[in-house]
């Protein structure tokens, strides 16, 4: 895909970002995002946010621009860091961005929280859904209450069942560490599976 984003509400309203033609990458379109964010008003402004596989950064750029004090933006791409990096720069109130590039997964195992809200939205294809959650109950990492934000393929089983279960060596099953996160919403919007999980608090 390419193209261009817009961001749809707050101090950035309107400004575009570039899509370049990259394997697996998908950003949330506009109708994906206005469905997310209004289920996220009012826990956005002051919240402490983290975008995970952040791609072109439309849902930590849309989070800061609501009025979110810090988001942290990781991506795996030199170029589309770089992209965010300079984004951070130039935009008036980018001070609240901190983009870091490198895997999620290995950022995420010695990343410092605790974090209010997390968007997960990697390829489809990337099959990271379950250890991704799995890294994020980590303890410190998510605050109370805190909300994670799941995208997936609507065509595909959902990858969240918060109720999976692994095997041991010895051949017994035991819930997963994901099993405490509770579904609050779910919709699909086109091609895409939308969840909004509840951390307890």
């Amino acid at each position: 895909m390419s193209g261009k984003l817009r961001i749809i509400s707050g101090r950035w309203r309107g400004r575009r970002l570039s899509v370049p033609t990259l394997p697996g990458l998908r950003p949330t379109g506009d109708r994906s995002r206005e469905v997310l964010f209004n289920w996220l008003q009012g826990e956005i402004r002051n919240a402490r946010c983290l975008d995970l596989f952040a791609g072109t950064g439309a849902l930590g750029l849309e989070a800061a621009s609501r009025g979110a004090v810090e988001v942290v933006l990781v991506e795996h791409d030199r170029n589309l860091s770089r992209r965010l990096i300079e984004i951070a720069g130039e935009w008036p109130g980018g001070d609240v961005l901190e983009v870091v590039n490198a895997d999620a997964l290995r950022w995420l195992a010695r990343a410092e929280g605790p974090f209010d809200i997390v968007f997960v939205d990697p390829p489809f294809d990337a099959g990271v859904y379950g250890e991704t959650l799995r890294a994020l109950t980590r303890p410190g990492l998510l605050a109370r209450d805190a909300i994670v934000y799941v995208e997936s393929a609507a065509s595909s089983p959902a990858p969240i069942t918060l109720r999976q279960t692994t095997t041991t060596t010895s051949g017994e099953c035991t819930a997963a560490p994901t099993a405490h996160l509770s579904i609050s919403r779910e919709k699909r919007v086109g091609d895409v599976r939308m969840q909004l999980l509840k951390a307890p608090g």
